[in-house]
């Protein structure tokens, strides 16, 4: 079945209730996990106009939570665990290139995660999640469901890649390539952050704060449909800015925003070759 024919049926089965659905709308969803496991389709992917939504792909991954019934999956040791049997975990092998640490880690059906790959535990890559080559999930990172990872990008201890598989058009979280998130941020719905960026421990991003560029004299927003785009090689870190209300005023109170403090450069790159070593 080709890629047209692919998408065109689970459109128009994702218009029908769960007792319509049949054989025939399994097997176009198993192919659907199979081209997204290998990569060769994408909840979102880049182009000459900047990345764009596939909003079949996320359509047939919600058809599957139709189609699919509860059952008990393989057991870890004394531990059971129970889910929809069209979303359980991948299984991988040596082939796959991929290092997945013993500990508690988990990717589920339906993620492309690629050679070289590093997942450290306990992390989880969730459903129409794409990580590229050479990346680094570690300790307590969370890979969404739909979130696109670029290639060598290092996702510290504690760092959340939101999920976004609803609404169907919008746009998931993007990182590009050779992105280092640092420990405990939050990257979630309305963000794209651009390549070779830096996001110092702690930086939140999501598409309703404002970021402010100290280099640039400008500032970055979600406006409409378009995104919160972190500019390419940017170093974000934690800052605060002063409210204007007068109750906060009176007492001192300060905002938390992200604050580009410089673009990165050969010092920047030192610092992170420690990183690097450890991939």
């Amino acid at each position: 079945m080709s890629l047209r024919d692919l998408a065109a049926r689970i459109e128009s089965w994702h218009a029908l209730p769960a007792d319509a659905l049949g054989d025939e709308a399994r097997a176009a969803f198993d192919r659907l996990m199979t081209a997204l496991e290998s990569g060769e389709v994408r909840a979102a992917e880049p182009g000459p106009d900047g990345w764009k939504v596939n909003t079949w792909v996320k359509k047939g991954i919600l058809l599957g939570f139709r189609l699919g019934h509860l059952v008990e999956t393989p057991p870890a040791g004394p531990l059971r665990f129970f889910d929809n049997d069209t979303f359980l975990p991948r299984q991988l092998s040596v082939a796959d290139g991929v290092r997945l640490i013993p500990g508690g880690s988990a990717i589920r059906s339906g993620a492309h995660v690629a050679r070289g790959v590093v997942v450290v535990p306990p992390a989880y890559v969730n459903v129409g999640a794409y990580v590229g080559e050479g990346s680094m999930v570690d300790s307590h990172a969370l890979v969404g469901s739909c979130a696109q990872v670029g290639r060598r990008v290092h996702l510290s201890a504690g760092a959340m890649i939101g999920g976004v598989l609803e609404p169907v058009g919008a746009m998931p979280v993007i990182i590009e390539d050779e992105v280092l998130v640092g420990g405990n941020c939050g990257v979630y719905e309305g963000t794209q952050v651009g390549r070779r960026a830096v996001l110092g421990s702690g930086v939140i991003l999501t598409g309703s704060v404002t970021v402010y560029d100290l280099p640039r004299r400008t500032t970055y927003r979600r406006a409409g449909e378009q995104p919160l785009r972190i500019p390419e090689g940017a170093v974000v870190v934690q800052g605060s800015r002063r409210s204007a209300d007068p109750f906060a005023e009176k007492h001192g109170i300060s905002l938390y925003t992200p604050v580009i403090v410089k673009y990165r450069d050969e010092r920047t790159d030192a610092s992170t070759a420690l990183e690097e070593a450890l991939r």
